[in-house]
């Protein structure tokens, strides 16, 4: 009895299990043509896949992508590059977008990052830097256990706003455009943009831009550490240069800010000076009156003597 009661529950598990397997592999099989009948949309109309999750994660992921399309594209016009300009058989550029936050007014922010000389004292990077001139200089950097030697000419710099350089080298060539941005008296925000175009067989093939990329990026975040907690004040270059020449030196610049300070201390003075000159305007008929006064009191005590005697 016992044995046939054994015998009727196995086969009705049996049942049971058999059909929970049909209808797994059926709504398989269904899902399964469904993604099908998409790859073959997208194979024939050159159509896109739709995000899977619903249409509301679709249509912000749309949103979302676009949205960052239009920074990048912003960013990569800083130097003068999109990859709508790269032809077939150009060398694959690398591009890299950091920003930064730095807890400094905009001056010392943009005055401290032009005194390249002193990159070598906080980045483990950068091992040297010398000015040829106002323009070029000669930069000697370490990449993991090989250093790269490359000069960099800037094309453009605005004081307190942009420059943007580009560096040629025997392992490739580098261009940059850094921006800032003041968010506050004593909040700077810095958009650092590069793109590297690798040279030579190893640099193309060994992707080497990888260790360059995080060897840039640590030394942003150490210019941020240094140019936050350092206590000298960076004197800086606060010249100009347009389209690769100086067209306001570095002298001629800070005699432009004295002169300008020079006039807005003039124009405090004369506001002074008319502001004294009102509050006399205004004290003077008092002090008439006071006079006339006294005149009177005088008068009165003569006038008493002549008429006693």
């Amino acid at each position: 009895m016992a044995s046939s009661t054994l015998v009727l529950l196995r086969e009705e598990l049996t049942k049971y299990v058999g059909s929970q397997v049909g209808k797994l592999a059926e709504k398989a099989g269904d899902k399964l043509t469904g993604v099908t009948t998409q790859l073959t949309d997208v194979a024939e109309n050159g159509g896109k896949l739709p995000a899977i999750g619903g249409p509301v994660k679709a249509f912000a992921a749309d949103k979302a992508k676009g949205v960052k399309d239009n920074v990048v594209d912003k960013a990569k016009s800083a130097v003068g590059r999109g990859d709508s300009d790269r032809k077939a058989g150009d060398v694959k550029v690398t591009s890299m977008i950091e920003t930064l936050d730095v807890g400094v007014p905009l001056r010392i922010a943009y005055d401290s990052w032009t005194e390249y000389e002193q990159f070598g004292s906080f980045t483990k990077g950068v091992q040297t830097v010398s000015k040829n001139d106002d323009v070029t200089s000669e930069w000697k950097a370490k990449v993991g256990p090989s250093s790269r030697s490359f000069t960099a000419t800037v094309e453009e710099q605005v004081p307190d706003e942009r420059i943007i350089w580009k560096s040629e080298g025997a392992k490739g060539t580098t261009k940059g455009a850094v921006t800032f941005h003041e968010l506050a008296p004593s909040l700077t925000r810095i958009v650092l943009v590069v793109e590297y175009y690798p040279a030579g067989f190893f640099e193309k093939t060994g992707n080497l831009w990888r260790a360059q990329g995080r060897r840039l990026r640590l030394d942003f975040k150490n210019f941020q550490r240094y140019v936050t907690l350092t206590d000298e004040e960076p004197e800086g270059w606060r010249g100009e240069i347009r389209d690769g020449e100086v067209v306001v030196t570095h002298e001629e610049a800070l005699e432009a800010e004295d002169e300008a300070d020079e006039d807005q201390d003039d124009d405090g003075e004369y506001e002074d000076e008319d502001e004294e000159d009102e509050e006399d305007e205004e004290e003077d008929p008092e002090a008439e009156d006071a006079d006339d006064d006294t005149e009177w009191e005088e008068d009165e005590e003569e006038e008493e003597p002549r008429k006693a005697s």
